[in-house]
């Protein structure tokens, strides 16, 4: 199942089964991360998995002047315990994802199947020049090589959404702009 929600505005809460597991990717700088915090409850039924929060503990922890390129091995790890830890306690569970790890989505698809869940792809559809404008805002970039990665993965996973073709292991997937998302009230499962 496909919904396009480009070019809304409409107030609105994304419903998902309880106990599924919604992946939210796009671009770099797309606002993922934003996203997540902004329509997400804290609350214990609902795992919230983004790199940038363990990113952030460990920038935290150490000391300043030392470079993310030396701790990020120790960042992934981390990152991807605590997703093998949401996945495993049942809970319903959201993730960030770039968009250029497709073996992320397929442990995620396969993790839900064995549990008889389902995967769901919430996709923001952000032009790049905003998504580079947004990292530089924000001080975070990534090297060109990188951005340019994720955009052929994020390019191509929007073209299938389109034409109607999920992501394999993936049962339905929402699209959105940065109005659509902007105008999102929340996120529940129910």
């Amino acid at each position: 199942m496909r919904e396009d929600l480009r070019g809304t505005v409409t107030r609105r809460t994304l419903r998902f089964p309880t106990g599924d597991r919604v992946v939210v990717s796009g671009l770099p700088g797309s606002g993922k991360s934003t996203l997540i915090r902004r329509v997400l409850a804290l609350e214990d039924a609902v795992c919230r998995i983004d790199s940038q929060d363990v990113r952030e503990r460990w920038a935290a922890a150490l000391p300043r002047l030392l470079p993310y390129a030396v701790y990020r091995p120790l960042v992934r790890i981390a990152h991807y315990t605590g997703l093998r830890r949401a996945l495993a306690s049942g809970a319903s569970v959201v993730v960030h994802d770039c968009g250029s790890q497709a073996w992320v989505r397929n442990w995620l698809a396969r993790d839900a199947r064995r549990r008889g869940r389902a995967l769901h792809l919430v996709l923001l559809d952000v032009p790049p020049e905003t998504a580079l404008r947004s990292q530089a805002e924000r001080g975070r970039t990534v090297s060109d090589y990188a951005f340019m990665r994720h955009r052929r993965a994020v390019r191509r996973l929007i073209a299938d959404a389109e034409s109607g073709r999920l992501p394999r292991g993936i049962e339905s997937v929402v699209l959105l702009d940065r109005g659509a998302a902007g105008a999102l009230a929340g996120m529940a499962f129910d």
